[in-house]
Protein backbone atom coordinates (compact mmCIF):
# COMPACT_ATOMS: atom_id res chain seq x y z
CA UNK A 1 0.00 0.00 0.00
CA UNK A 2 1.18 3.09 -0.54
CA UNK A 3 3.83 4.80 -2.43
CA UNK A 4 3.85 6.20 1.70
CA UNK A 5 2.02 6.13 4.38
CA UNK A 6 0.99 9.71 6.26
CA UNK A 7 1.31 9.78 10.06
CA UNK A 8 -1.87 10.16 11.86
CA UNK A 9 -0.79 14.01 13.24
CA UNK A 10 -0.59 14.83 9.63
CA UNK A 11 -3.95 14.88 8.33
CA UNK A 12 -6.99 15.94 9.47
CA UNK A 13 -9.69 13.00 8.87
CA UNK A 14 -12.56 15.41 9.18
CA UNK A 15 -11.19 17.20 5.96
CA UNK A 16 -10.54 14.03 3.96
CA UNK A 17 -12.85 12.48 1.02
CA UNK A 18 -12.39 8.86 -0.31
CA UNK A 19 -12.67 9.34 -4.14
CA UNK A 20 -12.86 6.03 -6.78
CA UNK A 21 -12.02 6.59 -10.12
CA UNK A 22 -12.23 3.55 -12.84
CA UNK A 23 -10.16 4.82 -16.11
CA UNK A 24 -10.53 8.15 -15.25
CA UNK A 25 -13.74 8.50 -14.79
CA UNK A 26 -15.53 9.18 -10.92
CA UNK A 27 -17.07 6.62 -9.84
CA UNK A 28 -17.19 7.11 -6.18
CA UNK A 29 -16.79 10.71 -4.05
CA UNK A 30 -17.96 10.59 -0.36
CA UNK A 31 -17.01 12.83 2.78
CA UNK A 32 -15.29 11.04 5.98
CA UNK A 33 -17.91 12.67 7.49
CA UNK A 34 -20.38 10.04 5.84
CA UNK A 35 -18.98 7.12 7.11
CA UNK A 36 -21.23 5.06 9.30
CA UNK A 37 -17.93 3.88 11.91
CA UNK A 38 -15.61 6.84 12.64
CA UNK A 39 -11.92 5.31 12.42
CA UNK A 40 -11.27 5.95 15.85
CA UNK A 41 -14.29 3.57 16.91
CA UNK A 42 -13.21 0.66 14.32
CA UNK A 43 -9.87 0.94 15.83
CA UNK A 44 -11.34 0.54 19.13
CA UNK A 45 -13.91 -2.21 18.26
CA UNK A 46 -10.75 -3.92 16.90
CA UNK A 47 -8.19 -3.22 20.03
CA UNK A 48 -11.01 -5.33 21.91
CA UNK A 49 -10.52 -8.70 20.06
CA UNK A 50 -6.61 -8.57 18.37
CA UNK A 51 -3.68 -6.65 19.19
CA UNK A 52 -2.89 -3.84 16.69
CA UNK A 53 0.31 -3.46 15.25
CA UNK A 54 2.81 -1.20 13.93
CA UNK A 55 1.84 -1.63 9.48
CA UNK A 56 -1.31 -3.07 10.47
CA UNK A 57 -3.94 -1.87 7.51
CA UNK A 58 -7.77 -2.26 8.53
CA UNK A 59 -10.20 -2.02 5.37
CA UNK A 60 -13.05 0.09 6.27
CA UNK A 61 -15.42 -0.57 3.64
CA UNK A 62 -16.85 1.72 0.61
CA UNK A 63 -18.62 4.72 -0.06
CA UNK A 64 -22.05 4.40 -2.04
CA UNK A 65 -21.30 3.87 -5.90
CA UNK A 66 -20.02 0.39 -5.86
CA UNK A 67 -20.48 -1.12 -9.57
CA UNK A 68 -22.99 -3.84 -9.23
CA UNK A 69 -25.54 -1.71 -8.03
CA UNK A 70 -25.18 0.58 -11.17
CA UNK A 71 -27.86 0.35 -13.82
CA UNK A 72 -26.50 -1.05 -15.61
CA UNK A 73 -23.98 -3.49 -13.19
CA UNK A 74 -20.80 -2.13 -14.00
CA UNK A 75 -17.29 -4.58 -13.02
CA UNK A 76 -14.15 -3.85 -13.27
CA UNK A 77 -11.94 -5.92 -16.72
CA UNK A 78 -8.60 -6.61 -17.37
CA UNK A 79 -7.17 -3.88 -18.66
CA UNK A 80 -8.83 -1.26 -16.48
CA UNK A 81 -7.09 1.21 -13.80
CA UNK A 82 -8.90 1.99 -10.86
CA UNK A 83 -7.77 4.54 -9.05
CA UNK A 84 -8.38 5.13 -4.93
CA UNK A 85 -7.72 8.80 -3.45
CA UNK A 86 -8.07 10.15 0.19
CA UNK A 87 -7.44 13.93 0.00
CA UNK A 88 -4.47 14.78 2.18
CA UNK A 89 -2.98 11.57 1.79
CA UNK A 90 -2.31 10.38 -1.74
CA UNK A 91 -3.54 7.99 -4.44
CA UNK A 92 -2.78 4.66 -5.20
CA UNK A 93 -3.27 3.04 -8.75
CA UNK A 94 -3.83 -0.58 -9.69
CA UNK A 95 -4.04 -1.77 -13.34
CA UNK A 96 -6.33 -4.44 -13.11
CA UNK A 97 -4.73 -7.96 -14.38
Amino acid sequence: MGPWIVTAGGVNLEDTRIICRVNGVEKQNASYKQMYFKIPIVIAALSRSLTLLPGDIIATGTPAGVGYSRKPPEFLKPGDTMETEITGVGIIRNKIA
